[in-house]
């Protein structure tokens, strides 16, 4: 059940008309941008690892047949106010202006090591404890400097803000590892991949999936009231006077507000331009993230760019996002440094929300919620809430170890 008219609630894609209501409150957008249904905005625009645990679960469900992927054209990442590719592997690193020369071949040491280390061999641990050696710790045996170390932690290991380096390093060489993997899988310039027409396209597919096993999906549903037996557990959704009877619930926070708890505050814009952003080789899909550091903030900034090469605008117009955790209530003073980066604009939306987790207790009622979507331009953070979810849920734990040329029908 759905209280919108469209599937994927808050990570749904909307059409121009749609947007403008939403953020304009008004059906009519100037007709210069072209006509309405060229565009699928994401409300959560994030790219898909090649190699990551998502792909593994759209192959594993089988719902990559109803998908197309395209592969994302670049990864930058800003230091020292300058955009730059990342560097992603010993010879790009050997390439890149980021680092001068000695710093490359630290670097180049550092990854030699990351590629070849394996977890369940300690030859190439180099008498190291990854599971106790902090981040920080394991970095400075590379001698790596402050800049060196944003672009690692961000860009490749994809950390939100500096945390990680007080953690043990195995997650983080884990990332690398994936990046790396992810980056060789389609021998591209990034290692994500999008689907055509936008991500509203996954809660569709899976939509259409349920149908094939004999789902229901009931949209348009009004207020939702999920109904508690005298125990507490749960037992229905209620909708316009009827209800439809259940053991289990799965909901976003919006539909249990009474069972999450507020845990932060998203700021983001969303561009309509007419050209790709500057200093991204003309890429018409692209990640920027903005290191914390680099900015003075407590957390990273995001910038997204997709276009009419993944079908989600109009041809010649481009869909630029920029997001952060708030840290004021001010979206357009504090996203400004990554507004900065995409040039001139013809349409800009700000917007602020909340984050929400669960605080209740699934097994007394039976109430499973997932948590807000977080401000990054990636997915990683997300499946590892949906793969605890269907823990919880069912008991098992989801096995991902998938063949993982099914998608590349879809990748071509």
């Amino acid at each position: 059940m759905d209280r919108n008219d469209y599937y994927g609630g808050e990570s749904t894609s909307l059409n121009l008309v749609q947007l403008w209501k939403k953020f304009r409150g008004s059906e009519n957008p100037p007709s210069n941008l072209g006509s309405s249904r060229d565009y699928n905005v994401d409300m959560m625009p994030k790219f898909i690892m090649a190699n990551g645990a998502l792909v593994r679960v759209l192959i594993h469900t089988d719902v990559t047949k109803y998908l197309y992927f395209k592969a994302v054209d670049g990864s930058f990442v800003y230091v020292k106010g300058k955009v730059h590719k990342v560097p992603a592997n010993d010879m790009e690193a050997l390439k890149s202006p980021l680092m001068g020369i000695f710093e490359k071949r630290r670097a180049r040491k550092f990854f030699v090591y990351v590629q070849n280390y394996d977890e369940n061999d300690p030859k190439t641990h180099e008498g190291m404890d990854l599971t106790r050696v902090t981040t920080r710790d394991f970095i400075a045996k590379f001698g790596l400097d402050d800049n060196t170390v944003d672009f690692i932690g961000h860009s490749l290991a994809l950390h939100r803000d500096d945390r990680y380096l007080d953690e043990p390093a195995l997650d983080t060489v884990k990332r690398v590892k994936l990046y790396a993997e992810s980056l060789a899988r389609f021998g591209g310039s990034s290692p994500y991949i999008y689907p055509l027409y936008g991500l509203g396209e996954l809660p569709q597919a899976f939509a259409r999936l349920s149908a094939v096993y004999g789902g229901t999906y009931m949209l348009n549903k009004p207020e939702c009231k999920v109904e508690f037996d005298e125990e507490g557990k749960v037992m229905g959704v209620t909708s316009e006077g009827e209800t439809a009877k259940c053991k289990k619930v799965v909901c976003d926070p919006s539909y249990l507000s009474n069972k999450v708890r507020k845990v932060g505050k998203v700021a983001r814009a969303i561009a309509i331009m007419s050209h790709p952003i500057p200093n991204t080789n003309d890429s018409h899909s692209v990640q920027i993230i903005l290191p914390q550091k680099q900015l003075g903030r407590r957390s990273d900034m995001y910038v997204f760019c997709s276009s009419y090469s993944h079908n989600v605008a109009p041809k010649g117009k481009f869909i630029a996002f920029v997001s952060t955790e708030a840290e004021t209530e001010h979206p357009e003073t504090e996203l400004k440094p990554g507004i900065d980066l995409l040039g001139p604009v013809d349409e800009i939306f700000y917007d602020i929300y909340d984050r929400y987790e669960p605080v209740n207790e699934p097994s007394l009622d039976n109430c499973f919620i997932s948590t807000s979507y977080d401000p990054t331009t990636h997915f990683e953070s997300t499946v590892v809430d949906v793969l605890n979810m269907y823990t919880l849920i069912t008991g098992k734990v989801l096995d991902l170890n998938v063949d993982l040329s099914a998608a590349s029908a879809a990748e071509e």
